[in-house]
């Protein structure tokens, strides 16, 4: 580092970033030019945060976080497109070891758990929850009161809307063909639509839709889509039956 940098509280600090009044910097944070920190807002030991990165109000940074990672993609990759700033919104948490990618945006009050990945362009909703080691890709569009669970993989372009449960250990796939595809040939991300309940090791294959509402029994292998309130389970997934009316998501508050 340059003698530019400022040392405050043992953190070390870039000329150019933007340090609230009321935050709170822990010893070996690094905090780089460019980035915004708001009012009341914590960064703990170790974390960095890069340039383009803008973290709101009474946010918590916790210790060997990074925010604002740049990707490093192969030749071709289906990840390629721009990748601009890090928003993170209003009380959001970012816990112990999570990347979060630039070009992201976090929601006010959601949680990425700890050692969790988002990649870049990928939105997170207000209020919703990243588990602990999940993956939540590039592309992903999380909606808002979701609650992923530890261990989640959400591939490249997948969509997740309000209220969705994902248990542990979920899986989505994108590529029917492994890679062996012509190049730009777009892929095929899971659809979860509103309150949709997945349970724990379900593995979703390229495309399929998960509808309103629906319900798929854990370890359950979906290769078709569900429909609104159908409940499945099995390998492949079949249809059981339907969600009742009393086991809705507007009943549970």
């Amino acid at each position: 580092m340059t003698g530019e940098w400022r040392l405050v509280s043992g953190a070390h600090v870039a000329p150019a970033a933007q340090i609230a009044t009321g935050v709170s910097l822990a010893p070996g944070a690094v905090i780089h030019d460019g980035a915004s920190i708001g009012a009341g807002s914590s960064v703990g030991a170790g974390a960095v945060i890069h340039a383009e990165c803008e973290i709101d109000t009474e946010c918590v940074v916790e210790d060997g976080a990074v925010l604002g990672k740049r990707p490093r993609l192969r030749p071709g990759s289906s990840a390629a497109g721009s990748v601009g700033q890090l928003t993170v919104g209003s009380g959001a948490t970012i816990c112990c070891g999570a990347v979060v990618y630039a070009g992201a945006s976090i929601g006010s009050g959601v949680i990425v758990g700890d050692q969790a990945q988002i990649r870049e362009r990928a939105v997170i909703g207000a209020g919703s929850v990243i588990g602990r080691g999940s993956t939540i890709d590039f592309d992903v569009c999380v909606g808002a009161a979701v609650l992923i669970q530890t261990g989640v993989y959400v591939t490249g372009g997948s969509v997740v809307e309000d209220d969705v449960f994902l248990g542990p250990g979920v899986t989505t796939t994108n590529d029917h063909t492994m890679g062996r595809h012509a190049r730009g040939e777009p892929l095929l991300g899971v659809t979860f639509r509103r309150a949709c309940r997945v349970g724990g090791g379900v593995v979703l294959t390229p495309g399929v839709v998960i509808g309103e509402e629906a319900f798929v029994a854990a370890g359950a292998v979906v290769t078709r889509d569900v429909g609104p309130r159908e409940v499945v389970l099995g390998v492949p997934a079949r249809v059981v039956r339907r969600v009742s009316d009393e086991d809705l998501r507007d009943r549970w508050g």
